[in-house]
């Protein structure tokens, strides 16, 4: 059934009024506010002035409180009123910080219910502010009762929205597609980032940009999805983020050959012919539209040990060295069980930042560990083992999850299991200054437990190192808090999946594989839940389940577990008065599932072509490829078309018109162009037409050359001149 978006015929004859009905609603509700402030202030003054009897006397100021309770409960106020009276915002985006807002009442309430020293003006003030809360609904002429979920027949979207739960925005993308959408608490779509291409997942900024993995390039896009910045001087994988002081850190892989492996002391037996990929990390200080200047670096391949060969470097006893990492730990196992993929051998999945401690956390996902090391030191320290706040230079300060990998205890003495997500818990929130973590529970044959479990734990903490009993693992030995379903087997996510802790302590859980975001309160009861509509490049429509991809994982439960197409890499939540936000239009519109999806718009992109709306064809060959109207996407189409012009990969080399633009090591070695390659996924293919679009970077263009390859070598290309 479609969707109402806004059902006038439910709502109050308030909230049928016409919008200055409802402004004029708001402006008395002000009203009475600001000269309730007045006369609650004159009462609060005359009964403080002649609590000794004494005449009242001008500018006379009540002796400070022993606490700052009056003063939170006039912010608090005066907050709630502001928002109120914004009438350069939609009514919706106001409701929802507002709603926020009011939220925090009971916890102010509750902080001072019980305090002698809080004066009668606040306490009327809080009074009057729970009963503006109580009426936000008519004063903001809205209605969230007529969008909660309800009987059985939804099967995507929204499913569940109960008290309880956090009232925010929530930014995702599917694995496959190639739109990033927030949502509000409704799951109503506030904004979409049409990107043209696949990605993993996008953070909002507090500009409100976003910062994006997108084929292994950080992109920074504006709210119109127009490329902002970007760097092509990493291989960069999985997780990046942006730091306080507007840098950006990124996660990487390097390689070396099997003889590099060998040389620095690996098993031979267990070292792939294709060698082995290490991590690395890179914080780089933007420069223009594109690049950047790396300003500290940190290799996971400056701090090895083994124990294997003592002719060689890194030799050392494993359990004397915790702050070092086994060249060999996994390998034997890689070598065994994932044979094609060795050569990947810590599989990091995600990096945090801890301003407070100038600290940063690792998840090394094949080493079923967490790490953190310090960022205080320099690039020059941090590939040894001194210097920093911590004196340990670029070595691990700390790390959990799984002893064996540094010679202390066995398979009962390992917590983790393929992790994703480790992160400190932020200031402010439930649990501050402890790690939160989604625990997948698979592993390598043998080793899985089957459930998943999202952990908190609180580190050792010790000035800017981390305790550990001589000869034994780090702690803690028990967690803060813990999350599984009952039966466990029924929270089951072996790849992908995160989480993200809550103001009000909810915790926000993704179940990757089967594309569902919920929230989790302390005590474990869910409280909101959206499943995703995106299933690969289509989206799903009510009624509609995604269907099964061609992995699934096996159990000793039963059927194995699949992963769907609708499948999400990570998802993120943001308060109502985020900053990012307040540079969105917010209104809402509707639901993912009644929008159209990419082969829609597809239709209508060719349907463009054939009208004369992109002009002639820039380039000709297999495909027409035309510019689109502001110059900034390719769009490539072949009238008709067969399922093998959809198979095979694309290249696209891009040549900036100032070669500033170019990272240093592309000049020193002759490169004039960036790539932007991709393969069929990114083709739309009807019975009659193919369609692929990739939007192009934000500083100026001089030439692309593009066209399709396979391993046999070229198909067609095409080289166009932009001059620029």
């Amino acid at each position: 059934m479609p969707s109402q978006l806004y059902p006038i015929s439910r709502l109050s004859p308030l909230r049928r009024a016409p919008f200055r009905l409802q402004a004029l609603a708001v402006c008395a509700a002000a009203a009475i506010v600001a000269i309730a402030f007045a006369i609650l202030g004159a009462i609060a003054d005359h009964s403080l002035a002649h609590a000794d009897g004494g005449a009242p006397a001008r500018n006379q100021t009540a002796a400070p409180a022993p606490d700052d309770s009056g003063a939170t409960i006039e912010a608090h106020a005066q907050r709630i009123l502001r928002i109120l009276t914004n009438r350069d915002s939609n009514n919706w985006p106001r409701y929802w910080q507002a709603r926020y807002a009011c939220d925090a009442s009971p916890a102010v309430q509750d902080a001072t219910a019980h305090n002698a020293t809080v004066p009668p003006r606040s306490r009327a003030l809080l009074a009057l502010t729970a009963s503006l809360c109580a009426q936000l609904d008519d004063l903001l002429g809205v209605n969230p009762a007529a969008y909660q979920p309800s009987g059985n027949a939804r099967t995507i979207g929204l499913l569940l929205n109960e008290p309880g739960a956090a009232l925010g925005y929530t930014l995702f993308t599917g694995s496959l597609n190639s739109d990033i959408f927030l949502l509000d608490p409704l799951g109503r779509v506030v904004h979409i980032w049409h990107i043209d291409t696949t990605l993993s997942h996008a953070k909002l900024l507090d500009d409100g940009n976003l910062l994006a993995n997108v084929w292994n390039t950080v992109l920074e896009f504006d709210p119109d999805a127009n490329i902002l910045w970007q760097y092509v001087g990493i291989r960069l994988h999985h997780d990046f983020l942006k730091m306080p002081n507007g840098n950006a850190l990124l996660l990487g892989k390097k390689h070396k050959t099997r003889e590099q492996v060998i040389a620095a002391g690996a098993n031979p037996e267990f070292v792939s012919e294709h060698g082995l990929e290490y991590d690395y990390l890179v914080e780089v200080r933007p420069t223009g539209a594109s690049g950047g200047e790396v300003v500290w670096e940190w290799s996971t391949w400056d701090h090895l040990v083994q124990d294997f060969d003592p002719t060689k470097p890194n030799y050392g006893a494993i359990a004397e060295h915790p702050e070092l990492i086994d060249l060999n730990f996994l390998l034997e196992s890689m070598s065994e069980h994932r044979p094609r993929s060795r050569a990947d051998w810590l599989h990091t999945n995600s990096v945090d930042y801890n301003p407070a401690l100038d600290q940063i956390m690792l998840s090394p996902r094949h080493f079923s560990e967490l790490w953190i090391i310090d960022h205080s030191a320099t690039t020059q320290e941090a590939r040894g083992h001194t210097g920093g706040n911590s004196g340990m230079g670029g070595d691990l300060l700390y790390r959990w999850g799984n002893p064996r990998a540094y010679g202390h205890g066995d398979a009962y003495d390992q917590r983790l299991f393929w992790q994703h997500q480790t992160h400190w818990i932020p200031p402010d929130l439930p649990g501050a200054g402890n790690i939160l973590l989604f625990n997948n529970g698979w592993e390598f044959p043998g080793a899985e437990r089957f459930y998943s479990s999202i952990d908190e734990l609180a580190p050792p903490v010790d000035g800017y190192r981390y305790r550990r009993a001589l000869n034994f693992p780090y702690p803690p030995d028990a967690l803060e808090w813990t999350y599984a379903a009952e039966p466990r087997s029924d929270f089951y996510a072996p790849i992908i999946s995160g989480i993200q802790r809550l103001p009000n302590g909810n915790t926000l859980i993704l179940d990757g594989t089967a594309g569902t975001i919920f929230q989790a309160t302390p005590d474990g009861k869910i409280v909101w839940k959206y499943v995703s509509p995106l299933n690969a490049r289509h989206h799903l429509r009510q009624g509609e389940r995604p269907s099964v991809a061609t992995r699934t994982f096996p159990t000793p439960y039963g059927d194995p577990v699949p992963m769907l197409t609708n499948r999400v890499y990570r998802a993120y939540w943001y308060p109502p008065d985020h900053p990012g936000l307040q540079a969105l239009d917010l209104t809402p519109g509707a639901y993912i599932e009644d929008l159209p999806d990419i082969y829609d718009r597809s239709y209508a992109i060719v349907a463009a072509a054939a009208s004369g709306d992109y002009g002639d064809p820039i380039a000709s060959s297999d495909f027409d490829i035309y510019l689109d109207q502001d110059k900034r996407r390719l769009i490539y189409i072949k009238r008709p078309c067969l399922a093998a012009d959809a198979q095979a990969r694309f290249f696209l080399h891009i040549t900036p018109a100032d070669a500033r633009v170019l990272p240093a090591y592309k000049r020193e070695h002759g490169f004039d162009n960036f790539d932007f390659n991709f393969d069929g996924s990114e083709v739309q293919a009807s019975a009659d037409w193919c369609v692929a679009m990739r939007r192009l970077p934000g500083y100026p263009i001089r030439r692309v050359k593009t066209g399709q390859f396979t391993d046999e070598g070229a198909v067609w290309r095409a080289e166009i001149e932009l001059g620029e």
